[in-house]
């Protein structure tokens, strides 16, 4: 429970949401648990809380929060542990191996590997890659900056022209690994990861996809697709408990050092030596993350639940709402990587052609309980790339995004960039701030 020292009368904008709904545009197809968090806004009063950054981080899932809460009580030590709670929590986490594997459609012989998250999953499988590693500008920094022996190619105008110049990297001098995005966080553009798996298998290399952005919005398929490799993180899925994943070929992770020296990932010690342990547990030392391998696997199950396809149809709903609605907008740009990427997930990042992205994020929040994210998103080769100014702002859409959401952020964002903020901000180290702010301070019981 936020803590205030005396409350405001709230503040709830309705209209928008009844209109909305009267109009059958979409509402939010799952249940999130902030979904009736309300914010404080300058001026006093509360509204309820838009969040539009999700591609940074996802609340979870009211079903993954209660499968937490029923999971606690057994916390207890993993694989080590006689007593009821610690086996019931290791057949936990060894059913989540198996319901990952599953999701994502592994191999027979592949290993599922669960690491913290995304940057964790790409650090362990730089450490066994035999070899270059071959990566596309595009990249997020998780899959930009942990490779050993890294090349880059410079992406082109299309997805076509893109291909043909990993192709000629390839041709040109061989690599062990080719390593991209499915899609990206800056613009939310999907690739065409079997043919990417086509074309490094036929220049004798491994393709590695990092599913950060793609797994929440899209089902992805090792088997059929060719990918030999897939990380992922948990709290970009609905389940936010410090979880992710690495999926794939089990030869490399056999042959590499152990991830993490320590205790699990051993079948002897000697004070001479160190036997290490085949397949996940070699790079899994140390007590698990029980809590947040639970999330993770129920997050997935409940995806499943939710389908495929009402999923890809609310959120390509919420996706051409909230283009067609930034088009309108004077002065704003919308960032694209391709000229003929035809499919993307629910994210739109835009540029002001006058004043600073930053300052309307915070204004936003500040103003209008509205969250989104301002900067170059971890993505700076890219951004640096395709962009005309030194930031964009980004929003993002999930399963708990509803048109009301995309109409307070459009309604918003139209006042902010014809008339400006209607408070005073500073720039200070940390960023745009309100000069006096007089929301109450955040504290939670």
């Amino acid at each position: 429970m936020i803590a205030t020292d005396e409350r405001a009368a709230q503040v709830r904008d309705t209209d928008a949401t009844d209109d909305a709904a009267a109009a059958g545009a979409p509402g939010p197809l799952a249940a999130l648990v902030d979904a009736d968090l309300e914010v404080p806004v300058l001026g006093g009063g509360f509204v309820r809380h838009v969040n539009l950054d999700v591609a940074a981080s996802a609340p979870a899932l009211d079903a993954v929060a209660a499968h937490v809460a029923r999971v606690l009580p057994y916390y207890a030590s993993v694989h080590r542990g006689s007593g009821y709670p610690s086996q019931a929590v290791t057949t936990l986490v060894e059913d989540a191996r198996v319901a990952v594997a599953r999701h994502v459609g592994a191999r027979d012989d592949d290993l599922v590997v669960f690491t913290r998250n995304t940057t964790d999953a790409f650090n362990l499988l730089a450490s066994a890659v035999p070899g270059d590693t071959v990566v596309l500008d595009l990249e997020h920094h998780a899959n930009l900056l942990p490779w050993r022996r890294r090349r880059v190619v410079v992406g082109a105008s299309t997805i076509a022209a893109t291909l043909d110049a990993l192709d000629a990297e390839l041709a040109a001098r061989p690599a062990a690994l080719v390593s991209v995005t499915g899609a990206s966080n800056v613009t939310g553009e999907v690739l065409p990861i079997d043919r990417i798996a086509q074309l490094a298998h036929a220049r004798g290399a491994r393709l590695a996809v990092d599913a950060a952005q793609l797994l929440p919005h899209r089902r992805v398929d090792l088997a059929a697709s060719g990918v030999d490799y897939l990380a992922f993180s948990g709290h970009k899925a609905y389940a936010p408990f410090g979880s992710g994943a690495l999926v794939g070929r089990a030869d490399w992770l056999d042959a590499a050092p152990a991830y993490l020296a320590g205790g699990g990932a051993v079948e002897s010690v000697r004070l001479d030596g160190v036997e290490w342990k085949q397949g996940a547990d070699r790079h899994e030392a140390g007590t698990p993350n029980v809590v947040g391998i639970a999330a993770l696997a129920r997050a997935l199950a409940e995806l499943e639940r939710l389908g495929d396809t009402a999923r890809h149809e609310h959120e390509a709903a919420l996706t051409e709402r909230l283009i067609a609605g930034l088009a309108r907008q004077p002065g704003i740009r919308v960032i694209r990587g391709f000229d003929d990427a035809g499919d993307r997930l629910g994210i739109a990042t835009i540029e002001l052609e006058h004043g600073s992205v930053g300052l309307v994020a915070a204004a936003l929040a500040a103003e209008h309980g509205i969250s989104v994210r301002a900067g170059r998103f971890c993505a700076h080769p890219l951004f640096d790339r395709v962009a005309r100014r030194a930031n964009g702002l980004r929003a993002s859409l999930g399963a708990g995004s509803s048109a009301d959401d995309v109409d307070r952020f459009l309604d918003a964002l139209a006042r902010l960039v014809a008339g400006g903020p209607s408070h005073a901000y500073e720039r200070t180290p940390a960023g745009w701030c309100p000069r006096t702010d007089d929301r109450p301070r955040l504290a939670i019981d």
